[in-house]
């Protein structure tokens, strides 16, 4: 604790000190507390002022934590500690002896519980002369230290560490000196309280910090499945009819753009809702061919066709008392369509070559990329169909709609990539980050997955980076045809409110005119830009 050398005439020299003298020392010190802004500037005030009067080579803080005694701050007359420089950076630098090189010395049992008295304050006046040491004493022979005075520190009547003053001469403390050190360590305390109040403080801060993250990361991944991922309205919104419609058993019709995470939704419902424990069954309806699509969802009887070798239960007998999910209902033929429809209605069914009527209890939650008002407008889908998966609908906004979530998703598919792939990312660069929040993603999450995954690949020094060379050549040809599409729908739009004169809904309305719900022509019109009430007056 100490590296300066004073000799023993100059320690003497202090002369005694009056009680106006030792008042005035102690009002400085509480001056310093009020003048400093944490503790190592409390120390070096208090050294400044006080060397004078009762020299010393340095003052260490010992705090008391239960049963740890730590040094909690130190300062060394002469050789100021660096800004920035951490306590266990500044003592490394500090000279020491070799322990080794110490005279041997038996050790102390040493109590760990603390003095509860102001006035126990301990002193020794020369190390060397002791034939035992307690253990912290060969800390301060190593650092040259020779005589020290302990004083305690209170605050509210509890002793929350002590004052350590040393010498590098074996010069005892006089009674005047202790009764100064005394006074003064009194307004020491209470900035060691005030030090171990703002570091609770500081580290309640960092807990809640982390605690906001965690939540944060909470609302961005929710609860019902973990590809979920993001805090913007827009999917809070499709979150909030998940929770309404998954205990109810409803049918749904999730509706969105490829890529937008139709799957995660359904799997969300089944997860929350009463048939969490049963089977999530899923069939892509795009995949299956129409010949095989009534044996995939009603399964089959043996020899029912050629190569119906045994009995086979389908789709919807391995989602009993759980949940079918049918994504991309739109592609269903019509003679599928017509036996869906059928189950739907009567809750019952056939296998293909059978004749024993099968119930199932089932949940339906079927997904669509398409427009299904549309596709019953030109007939390509049944109406009757449509209505009864339309019981509760979600659309699923394209992430074009929810920018902000991009941040989240990209740190998501960074640390899964990079786990999965052995390339930790350790931080995402700047203009990366906003290439990919500018970017429209026609993929969709989906996109953006893909686009993260290379980028992690190719990434050196665990930093993610993404080149503007990667998005845009496709990404220029997507937006020219979404270009043609959006001007081709605001012609048909529009002209539908000229005839209407603006009017949405209604049976001469624009929603009727264009066979979409009117909910549905209210977002487009919006989306577009368009002003409807400018065709109210013509």
């Amino acid at each position: 604790m100490a590296v300066e050398t004073r000799t023993k005439e100059s320690l003497a020299s202090s002369g005694p000190t009056s009680a106006a003298q030792r008042d005035r020392l102690a009002l400085r010190a509480w001056e310093a507390i009020s003048a400093e802004r944490n503790l190592q500037g409390v120390l070096a005030a208090v050294a400044d002022f006080l060397v004078p009067a009762v020299p010393f080579a340095a003052i260490g803080i010992v705090s008391f934590d239960g049963r740890r005694h730590d040094l909690y701050a130190l300062h060394i007359v002469g050789t100021p500690q660096h800004e920035g420089e951490t306590l266990e950076e500044f003592h490394k630098r500090l000279p020491r002896h070799e322990e080794a090189s110490l005279p041997a010395r038996n050790m102390i049992p040493y109590s760990p519980a603390p003095p509860t008295q102001a006035s126990s304050i301990f002193t020794c006046d020369d190390l060397m002369a002791k034939e035992d040491w307690y253990e912290h004493e060969f800390h301060l022979a190593a650092s040259g230290v020779r005589a020290y005075a302990s004083i305690p520190l209170l605050m509210r009547g509890q002793v929350i560490g002590v004052a350590v003053f040393t010498r590098t001469e074996a010069v005892a403390y006089t009674a005047e000196e202790l009764t100064v050190l005394s006074d003064v360590s009194r307004a020491i305390g209470v900035a060691v309280a005030n030090a171990l109040a703002n570091e609770e403080i500081s580290r309640l801060q960092n807990q809640l910090a982390e605690e906001n993250i965690a939540l944060r990361a909470q609302l961005g991944q929710a609860p019902w499945f973990e590809g979920l991922v993001g805090n913007s309205r827009a999917l809070r919104q499709v979150l909030e009819a998940v929770e309404q419609v998954s205990g109810t058993g409803a049918t749904v019709l999730i509706t969105g753009e490829t890529g937008t995470g139709k799957e995660l939704i359904a799997r969300a419902i089944h997860r929350r809702s009463g048939r969490g424990h049963g089977p999530l069954v899923q069939v892509n309806c795009s995949a299956v061919p129409g010949t095989l699509l009534a044996s995939e969802l009603f399964g089959h009887e043996r020899g029912a066709f050629t190569g119906a070798v045994g009995r086979r239960k389908g789709r919807f007998e391995q989602a009993h008392g759980g949940t079918l999910f049918l994504d991309e209902v739109g592609e269903l033929p019509q003679e599928a369509q017509v036996m869906l429809l059928r189950v739907l209605q009567e809750r019952e069914f056939e296998r293909v070559g059978g004749n024993q009527t099968l119930r199932v209890d089932v949940s339906l939650v079927a997904a669509t990329n398409r427009d299904l008002a549309e596709n019953v407008r030109t007939g390509s889908f049944r109406s009757d169909l449509y209505y009864r998966l339309n019981v509760f609908p979600i659309h699923v906004p394209p992430l074009r709609d929810r920018r902000e979530d991009i941040p989240l998703l990209v740190e998501h598919f960074a640390t899964k990539f990079g786990t999965r792939l052995g390339r930790p990312i350790a931080r995402i660069d700047r203009r990366t980050m906003s290439l990919l929040e500018s970017y429209d993603w026609p993929g969709n999450v989906r996109e953006l997955g893909n686009v993260v995954e290379r980028a992690v690949i190719t990434s050196r020094n665990g930093t993610l980076r993404v080149e503007r060379d990667a998005l845009m050549p496709r990404g220029a040809v997507i937006r020219d045809l979404n270009v043609q599409l959006n001007a081709q729908e605001r012609e048909m739009i529009e002209a539908a409110l000229s005839s209407s004169r603006g009017r949405v809904s209604g049976p001469a309305g624009a929603a009727i005119r264009l066979g979409m719900p009117a909910s549905t022509v209210e977002f487009r019109i919006k989306r577009l830009g368009i002003n409807k009430f400018q065709y109210r007056n013509k």
